[in-house]
This record gives C-alpha cells, structure tokens and sequence, in this order.
C-alpha cells in the first residue's frame, strides 16, 4: 500500500496553465482593486459606497486565485482535452473583420461576416450559404433595433439602400 501513494504522487506534477490562470486572476483583482480605491468617495452616512462592489469582486478573484494555485501546486486539476487551433483562429478572424468593417460596411455586412466565421470555426463549412444567411439576419437586427427602437448602429451600404 505504500508503493502505491509513492506511485499517485510521484506522478503529480504541478499544472503550469492553472498557474498561469491564477496569475491572470491575481492581475486582474489588483487592478480592480487598485481603481476601486481611487473612486471618489461621496460623503453619507453609511459605509457602502461607490468602490465597496469592486473590492468585493477584487477580493473575490483574489481568493480564486489562491484557490487556483493551491489546486494547480497539488496537481488536482482533471487532464485537459488537446486544444483545437483553428476553431478558435475562424472566430477571432470574424471579430477583427466586424471591427474592421462595422464603420466601412455597416452592420449588416460587418456582423454577416462574423456569423460567417464564427458559423465555419463551428464546423460549417459552406461559407456561401452562411455568409448571406448572416447578412439577412443581421439586416434583422439592425431593422429591429434601429427602425423599431430607434438605437443608433452603423449604417452601411446595405442600410441605405432599404432606409
């Protein structure tokens, strides 16, 4: 019996990506920290103001962090699955084009080429029935929210041509 706990625990190693997750959380709850105790305080009678939310989240992330490193030293984090590249690479390209041609384009055509994308890193393949497709249904959206609710979003080419 005692072979087989040198065996478990030898085989334990620390897990470098939970380390790298608790030193994202330990970023970022010092930076909310940090503008949380730079907030103006107005005088009142009571103790919660504008920053007390913020610190609790800051020390709530705080306290993940730790938890998180604990977790990640004992090596008890479950076996990760291989990560997929691409996927993630058709998404974010979709993202960069809606950046790059929400103000050129509009938003129907923008937001089109992201369901495009996000649609193909998603295992659709066909682009030519999804690009369209998202271009209605973003034409949709924009005619909802604009017409019907007057919110103000990017007009393109496509808007114009309809209002």
């Amino acid at each position: 019996m005692s072979e087989e706990n040198t065996s478990s625990a030898t085989e334990r190693r620390p897990d470098w990506a939970a380390f790298i997750i608790a030193v994202f959380l330990f970023a970022v709850a010092g930076v909310m920290a940090w503008d949380a105790s730079h907030l103006k305080t107005i005088a009142q009678y009571d103790r919660i103001g504008p920053s007390t939310v913020p610190e609790v989240v800051a020390f709530g992330l705080f306290c993940l962090g730790v938890w998180t490193v604990a977790e990640a030293w004992r090596g008890e984090f479950p076996e990760r699955e291989r990560q997929e590249v691409a996927p993630v690479i058709w998404i974010v390209a979709g993202l960069a084009g809606q950046m790059l041609l929400l103000r050129v384009a509009g938003f129907s055509i923008a937001t089109g080429v992201l369901f495009a994308l996000t649609a193909r890193g998603f295992g659709k393949r066909k682009l030519w029935i999804s690009l369209p497709l998202g271009i209605v249904f973003s034409f949709v959206v924009w005619a909802i929210f604009s017409q019907l609710l007057q919110l103000t979003l990017p007009a393109g080419p496509l808007e114009h041509l309809f209002f």
